[in-house]
């Protein structure tokens, strides 16, 4: 598995066009708050769902095979069941990563992601990696800057 830090952080940091498979328009699902992060991060996030037009203000695809350019990373809200599919389609269109969400862990998929050469990482969490690598944890275990130690002004 990927899941050093130096590997993580390389991932993450190399990775800007990042395609959501599963993700979901409805603002309290997980993908979408992951989306979100990522996007008011920099990250370019592509929808991957063929029930939506648009999710984030971004075209929704209805496969991977349809997005018309280069993904770095592939990352799937799917269940587990359904990623060896996937993982062969995140190869097909060259991604350079395939990322399963905290829950989904496929060695099959996790197999044709590292054949091809790819890198892929298991039942981790991209919003959760990105803020532990990168400084958006704290004590409290989420930056939401609700909780302070400072007083108001």
């Amino acid at each position: 598995m990927s899941d050093d830090i130096p590997t993580l952080r390389r991932i993450l940091q190399c990775s800007r066009t990042i395609a959501i498979v599963g993700l979901s328009a409805e603002w309290h699902r997980p993908s979408h708050f992951v989306a979100k992060y990522l996007q008011d991060h920099g990250y370019r996030i592509v929808p991957v769902n063929p029930r939506y037009a648009e999710i984030l203000g971004q075209r929704c695809h209805a496969r991977l095979e349809d997005i018309p350019f280069p993904v770095d990373l592939v990352d799937v809200f799917r269940r587990t069941e359904e990623l060896p599919p996937i993982a062969r389609s995140a190869v097909a269109i060259g991604a350079k990563a395939l990322w399963q969400q905290i829950g989904v862990a496929s060695a099959e998929a996790d197999a044709i992601a590292r054949a091809a050469g790819l890198d892929s990482v298991l039942n981790r969490c991209t919003k959760i990696e990105h803020a532990r690598l990168f400084g958006g944890l704290h004590w409290a275990g989420v930056n939401t800057q609700v909780i302070s130690a400072s007083r108001p002004h």
